[in-house]
C-alpha cells in the first residue's frame, strides 16, 4: 500500500472563498450587529428580493434549513396525511423525511444511472388515487428531467416541489431550477454552491397563496405576531446568514462556472481510466459534487487507498432511502439505486481548486484502478 504523501486534499475547501470575501463579509456582519436586528427584518427581506430576482421567481421565503423548506413547501402545497408523494430513493434522508413529517407517504421510483436522478419513464406506473405530488431532486447539481415530470403532473393534477438543495444556480432549458414546478426548496448548508456559514434554507414559488402559507408556516402559523391561524414552525432565516448570503450571491454564477471547469478537467484527466464511469458535463449542471462510479465492487477499496494518499472522498449515499430501517423496503426493490449506492464516489471539488491538486487526485485514482 502506498505511503502517505503531500498535504491532505479535502473534499471541499472553503478557506479560499472566505479569504477572497473577508472584507465584504466583515462589513456585512458588522452592519447586522450594529443594526440590533437579528431575526428576519430588513436584511432577510433584502436577500429575499435579491435571490428572487436572481432566480426569476415571484416569491422567495427564507427559512431555517433546506429540510424546513421541504416540509413547509409540502404543507403550503396542501400535502398532508393520507397523501402519497412520488420521489427518488437516491437522495439525502431529508427528501423522504419531509414527506413523512407532513404525514404523507413517500413512494419511491428508481433512478436513471446516467443522471442519478428520478427516472421519469417509471413515474406513471407509481401514480395511484392517493398520489398528490412529485418531489424530484436535482442531485449533485444536475437538473432532473423536468419536462416529462411536469407533463405527468399536469395530466394527473399533481403538485411538483423541486428539491434544489444541491443545485443552486443550475438551469434546465434556460430556466433556474426551483422555478419550474409549483415550488422549489433550497439549502444554504455551508457546503452548498451558495452556502451560509450556518444553517439556512429557502422556499420559492410563483403562487401567491403558496407564498402566503409558506410565510405563515415559518412563523408559527401567523401572519402577524400572536394571531396564529394554524400550527406552524419556528423556521426563520436569521439576519447574519442573510447578510453573508447577500455577499456571496453575486459571485455564485462565477463559482458555478468554475465548478464546471473542474469537472471538465477531471473528465479529461480520467478519460482512459478503466473501471470508472464519469459524469456527463450536461447543460445547466453546476457540480455540487463530482461523482464517479467505481465498477466491479472496488469502490470501498479505492476510497481507502485514496485516503491513505491524503485524498478525501465521500459516498453520497451508501444506503438508498428505501433500504433505511425507517422505510425498510425489501432488497431489489429499486435495482439502480441499490447498485449505485455501492459504486458512487465523490471526488474533491470546489471553485478555486487548483490544477495541481486536481491532477494529483486523478493520478492517484488512475494508479489505484490500473493496479492488478
Amino acid at each position: 500500500m502506498e505511503g502517505r504523501v503531500r498535504e491532505r486534499i479535502p473534499i471541499l475547501d472553503l478557506t479560499p472563498e472566505v479569504e477572497e470575501l473577508w472584507d465584504d463579509l466583515m462589513a456585512a456582519i458588522t452592519r447586522v450587529l450594529r443594526s440590533g436586528q437579528f431575526i428576519l427584518g430588513p436584511e432577510v427581506e433584502a436577500f429575499e428580493r435579491e435571490v428572487a430576482e436572481y432566480l426569476g421567481v415571484k416569491h422567495a421565503i427564507g427559512v431555517n434549513s433546506g429540510t424546513d423548506a421541504l416540509v413547509i413547501g409540502l404543507r403550503a402545497l396542501g400535502i398532508g396525511p393520507g397523501d402519497e408523494v412520488i420521489t427518488t430513493p437516491f437522495s439525502f434522508f431529508a427528501t423522504a423525511e419531509a414527506i413523512s413529517l407532513v404525514g404523507a407517504t413517500p413512494v419511491f421510483v428508481d433512478i436513471d444511472p446516467k443522471t442519478f436522478n428520478l427516472n421519469p419513464d417509471l413515474i406513471a406506473a407509481a401514480i395511484t388515487p392517493r398520489t398528490k405530488a412529485i418531489l424530484p431532486v436535482h442531485l449533485y447539481g444536475r437538473p432532473a428531467e423536468m419536462d416529462p415530470i411536469l407533463d405527468l403532473a399536469e395530466a394527473h393534477g399533481l403538485k411538483v416541489l423541486e428539491d434544489c438543495a444541491q443545485a443552486f444556480g443550475a438551469t434546465y432549458r434556460g430556466k433556474k431550477v426551483g422555478t419550474l414546478g409549483h415550488a422549489g426548496a433550497f439549502s444554504f448548508f455551508p457546503s452548498k454552491n451558495l452556502g451560509a456559514y450556518g444553517d439556512g434554507g429557502l422556499l420559492v414559488t410563483n403562487d401567491d397563496e403558496v407564498a402566503t402559507l409558506g410565510r405563515m408556516l415559518r412563523a408559527h402559523g401567523s401572519k402577524r405576531k400572536y394571531y396564529n391561524e394554524t400550527v406552524g414552525y419556528n423556521s426563520r432565516l436569521d439576519a447574519l446568514q442573510a447578510a453573508i448570503l447577500r455577499v456571496k450571491l453575486p459571485r455564485v454564477d462565477t463559482w458555478n462556472q468554475a465548478r464546471r471547469q473542474v469537472a471538465l478537467r477531471y473528465n479529461e484527466l480520467l478519460a482512459d481510466v478503466p473501471g470508472l464511469v464519469l459524469p456527463e458535463v450536461s447543460e445547466g449542471h453546476v457540480f455540487h459534487q463530482y461523482t464517479v462510479r467505481v465498477l466491479n465492487g472496488k469502490r470501498d477499496e479505492v476510497q481507502q487507498r485514496l485516503d491513505v494518499q491524503g485524498i478525501s472522498t465521500l459516498v453520497y449515499y451508501p444506503v438508498p432511502l428505501h433500504r433505511l430501517p425507517v422505510y425498510g423496503y425489501p432488497s431489489g426493490s429499486f435495482p439502480w439505486a441499490e447498485r449505485l449506492a455501492t459504486e458512487v464516489l465523490s471526488l474533491p471539488i470546489w471553485p478555486q481548486m487548483g490544477l495541481e491538486a486536481q491532477a494529483w487526485v486523478a493520478q492517484v485514482l488512475a494508479r489505484v484502478l490500473k493496479k492488478k
